[in-house]
């Protein structure tokens, strides 16, 4: 992360006092891209989180929720759309020098900018859609399909076997004892 994290906080004032907390009210821009594929949250999203910061025996204890939006595109009909992110986290980070986590208390502050993105990423969507019965596009044309569209009931035939069928139908072909079968 960088040396000038949005998501750095002091903790010295919770340092080495368990049981003391204080609330945590987090209001930044995302400093970067999070995400690839059909959806992401861009570089200068609005992101919240609130939660509380609470001194334990081993480090300080960070939890709450996280809100967010992402930029996305359905994966049916190519339309952008946007996907809220609203997820929790909780990551103790451990005072310097022990071993066994992943988070450490480093000067006196705590960075939740690895935990908030890890957090938010996992929560973006493989295959947003704009809603749940869009119709997507029409394979033939590439156009969107218009609201309410319903596929046909009658069996298309893949127009390569139309050879085959004419053969079926207007050629008599000969059964196992030699005459045809019309």
């Amino acid at each position: 992360m960088a040396q000038h994290s949005v998501f750095r906080l002091p903790v010295h004032d919770l340092m080495g006092k368990p049981g003391s907390m204080r609330e945590l009210d987090l209001r930044v821009n995302t400093p970067e891209k999070w995400g690839e594929a059909v959806a992401q949250v861009p570089e200068g999203a609005e992101l919240e989180a609130s939660g509380q910061l609470e001194s334990v025996h081993e480090g300080i204890l960070a939890s709450g929720e996280i809100h967010t939006r992402a930029e996305a595109q359905c994966v049916r009909c190519l339309d952008p759309i946007g996907v809220d992110i609203d997820t929790e986290f909780t990551e103790l980070f451990a005072y310097s020098g022990q071993e066994g986590y992943d988070s450490e208390v480093v000067d006196e502050t705590i960075d939740l900018g690895v935990v908030v993105r890890d957090q938010v990423v996992l929560q973006l969507p493989f295959q947003p859609m704009c809603s749940p019965d869009c119709p997507g596009l029409d394979p033939e044309t590439g156009e969107k399909r218009p609201e309410g569209w319903q596929e046909s009931t009658e069996e298309r035939i893949d127009p390569r076997w139309d050879a085959l069928r004419e053969l079926m139908e207007h050629d008599p072909t000969p059964n196992e004892n030699g005459t045809s079968r019309e």
